[in-house]
């Protein structure tokens, strides 16, 4: 189990003048238990993906405390928490020269690996296998290619809790229905609980778990039956305009 305790994230306010810090996060806490599919949602620059960083390790809350069955790993770095069983999936993947898809996918596993099964993580996220395996993840790949590999690879891991922030950007239609499929399967197989920042309303419409996050704050939370025909029925919830799918309904 994974908990956040009373996470606050400051930077300096560049505009202003007594050298104030602004808060990114204010406060926020939640529990994310085993086995559970969450999806955050939340207007732009309310601070989504500034809690996804903290939880992987990326950046360090201000104040307050993150809990992995119990014990206190706020300060523990990205590739401590990546040992515990964290993984984390980049808005914008990291490109890496001179590294193939199949050196990344078998790295990602943590062990010895074929092709033929490094391949079928790709055909699950909608990639010709034969046509990625043997190509470097380098600037050749257009945005939705990698952040496809980038998935595959956080498959690959299998491990206890995946953060995911925004998988669905620079997603063609017949992917992202293919990558609701997969998030699924995820859930239902891998038994590892699953964090999503997301606005699309197919992928909320699959959670357990939605939290609503506005002006760095936790201002909702509820089972997706509690949370989402308000996110839906109304045009402004908490400042949040729910965005309709640009994909396709």
């Amino acid at each position: 189990m994974l908990e956040l305790r009373n996470i606050c994230f400051q930077v300096p306010d560049e505009r202003s003048r007594n050298a104030e810090d602004k808060g990114i996060l204010k406060d926020v806490s939640m529990t994310l238990e085993d086995n559970q599919f969450v999806v955050i949602t939340g207007p732009n620059g309310g601070g989504k993906s500034t809690l996804a960083k903290i939880i992987a390790g990326i950046e360090k809350p201000t104040s307050g405390q993150i809990l992995w069955d119990g014990e206190d790993i706020t300060d523990m770095s990205i590739t401590e928490r990546a040992k515990l069983g964290i993984s984390y999936a980049f808005q914008q993947p990291v490109r890496f020269k001179g590294v193939t898809v199949f050196d990344l996918i078998r790295l990602a596993a943590g062990k010895e690996i074929s092709i033929a099964g490094a391949c079928e993580y790709l055909s699950k996220v909608g990639l010709c296998a034969k046509d990625y395996i043997k190509r470097e993840v380098n600037g050749s790949l257009s945005g939705g290619e990698i952040k496809r590999i980038e998935i595959a690879t956080i498959m690959a891991r299998k491990t206890r809790v995946s953060v995911f922030d925004e998988p669905e950007a620079g997603i063609d239609l017949w992917s992202f229905q293919n990558l609701i499929q997969v998030f699924e399967e995820m859930h239902n197989q891998l038994h590892g609980s699953i964090l999503i920042i997301s606005h699309q309303e197919r992928i909320l419409n699959i959670a357990d778990q939605i939290l609503l996050i506005a002006d760095g704050q936790l201002v909702k939370k509820g089972s997706r039956d509690e949370v989402l025909p308000q996110l839906l029925g109304t045009s402004n919830a908490a400042g949040f305009a729910c965005k309709k799918m640009e994909l396709g309904r």
